[in-house]
């Protein structure tokens, strides 16, 4: 249920966008991601940190791609947010604090090599994101990104969260790979 209530303001931006136009999307999409915090916290009593950075960027840069009329705000969103993710995994693992250990680690038992190699791997993965971002949003049509931004990186997080799961699977121990069947 969470997951489904996380993409219904990808959703409603997407489906607007194509109906109408970039601003009316965005200011949709300011809307509905207030809305699904708000949702969010009533069901669940919580918010994860992502979530209010993701919606203080959502604010900050839609509100400015409406009020300034340029799309480029809500194209840099993206980015942002991507290097915001990048780096803090990059410090907290710095610190001795990987955030993907933090996140899994009660769950699953790894070498730390193993935690480690995860949390660079996906380092990268969102400092890709983030140049390929850039690339589509200023070389290629604005519809061509908005298809990007909804459908390629899901896409790409999806798959790249499956290929996590499966270098996780090789090096879980035998012991808990046997409770896990």
């Amino acid at each position: 249920m969470k997951q489904l209530l996380d993409f219904i303001p990808l959703i409603i931006f997407f489906a607007l966008f194509k109906f109408y136009d970039i601003y009316i999307a965005t200011g949709a999409l300011i809307v509905a991601t207030a809305a699904q915090i708000g949702i969010t916290y009533l069901v669940y009593k919580k918010l994860e940190k992502i979530q209010l950075i993701t919606f203080a960027l959502v604010a900050v840069f839609g509100g400015m791609t409406i009020v300034l009329h340029d799309a480029d705000f809500i194209k840099w969103k993206v980015t942002i947010l991507y290097v915001v993710f990048a780096l803090g995994l990059t410090i907290s693992h710095l610190m001795g604090r990987s955030a993907i250990k933090s996140m899994l680690g009660k769950e699953l038992v790894l070498p730390d090599a193993v935690w480690a190699k995860i949390n660079w791997a996906w380092v990268l993965f969102f400092a890709v994101c983030a140049v390929i971002n850039i690339y589509v949003a200023y070389r290629l049509p604005l519809d061509v990104w908005v298809n990007f931004k909804v459908f390629g990186l899901l896409i790409a997080t999806f798959v790249y969260t499956l290929l996590t799961g499966i270098y996780i699977y090789k090096h879980m121990p035998k012991e808990q790979k046997d409770s896990q069947q």
